[in-house]
């Protein structure tokens, strides 16, 4: 006779007790936009229920985000100069060092994850320097990268979190932190960051789309899995503490190859458009949408991710849609 656990399922309490995922409110990192100015909470038309926040409003975005266990955000800057050499992205008096040391000085414990990407600060929109001939610059860019590291660390970061896809950033930005005495500070590297279609609303959040061309020179192939793996060897071995798979939902097999192949902690990246997506099926009344929500998050860390960075993370604290 074949044994199958009905049993097991008939009861809530039992179901509970023998759930073999769950995934622990720790784990949770919410993304955060803050834009120059005063009182600025400004909705994203492409991301229902999220906002462009001045430091002020941030602040007091915080107060309730903290009051329901919130521990971790990863922080995005909107600045109010771009130029053809990110320089407002290494300023020590820009928009995320400003926010930042507001942010630690208020809410000393909660743990402050800076994007280390130059897209937003480029008059260009690319996330390096770009040549003549229209290509990204790879090298040239590595040193404006660590700088921007390093100035967030200043600032009081307690994560840097390299999202540009340059080769060798890893060990430029580890080099300039430890130059800096800064040997303790972490990385958090966007490993296997895919050329995907899933980030067209955080674009229009960040202001951060491509003036001509697109980003498929630097970031992943969406096909290749096999080369993903091998960016998120190279990552490890240039010092990432830890690794990161964006998208996820449509990259959930790199995310768990990831998982049984990394040394080091696993981060996914629940991105705008996935979010996006649940968030207009459910207005539209086609989904359970915290259902869906409370799948997609379980999904994640059943695939291995013990890191899930997910604009869902307020609601999901709120609503008590993680265990």
């Amino acid at each position: 006779m074949i044994i199958r656990p009905r049993r097991l399922r008939k009861n809530e309490t039992i179901r509970s007790m023998v759930a073999e995922t769950a995934v622990n409110p720790d784990s949770l990192v919410y993304p955060m936009f803050v834009v120059e100015g005063e009182k600025v909470k400004e909705p994203i038309p492409s991301m229902p229920g999220q906002f462009r926040f001045s430091i002020d409003e941030i602040l007091k975005e915080l107060e309730s985000c903290v009051a329901l266990g919130l521990k971790s955000i990863l922080l995005f800057g909107i600045p109010s100069y771009k130029d053809e050499m990110a320089s407002s992205a290494y300023d020590d008096d820009g928009i995320v060092q400003r926010a930042v040391r507001s942010i630690k000085t208020k809410f000393p414990d909660l743990y402050v994850i800076t994007d280390v990407c130059l897209c937003e600060y480029m008059s260009h929109g690319h996330c390096g320097i770009v040549k003549e001939d229209g290509d990204v610059d790879n090298d040239p860019t590595l040193e404006l990268l660590a700088k921007t590291a390093l100035s967030h660390a200043e600032a009081g970061a307690d994560m840097v979190a390299p999202s540009d896809m340059m080769d060798g950033r890893v060990a430029a930005i580890r080099g300039k932190l430890d130059e800096g005495g800064y040997q303790n500070l972490p990385i958090m590297a966007y490993s296997a960051k895919f050329a995907s279609a899933y980030y067209g609303p955080f674009r229009d959040a960040a202001d951060s789309a491509p003036h001509f061309g697109n980003r498929k020179s630097y970031q992943m192939d969406v096909r290749n899995g096999r080369e993903a793996l091998r960016e998120v060897e190279l990552d490890i071995e240039e010092g990432a503490d830890i690794v990161m798979v964006k998208p996820g939902l449509a990259f959930l097999d790199v995310l768990r190859q990831t998982a049984e192949m990394s040394c080091v902690p696993v981060a996914v990246y629940n991105v705008s458009g996935e979010y996006s997506m649940v968030k207009a099926a459910a207005q539209a009344g086609w989904i359970d949408e915290n259902s869906i929500i409370r799948e997609n998050l379980l999904a994640f860390k059943r695939a291995g991710a013990d890191i899930i960075i997910t604009y869902h993370a307020k609601e999901a604290l709120e609503k008590g849609l993680i265990s």
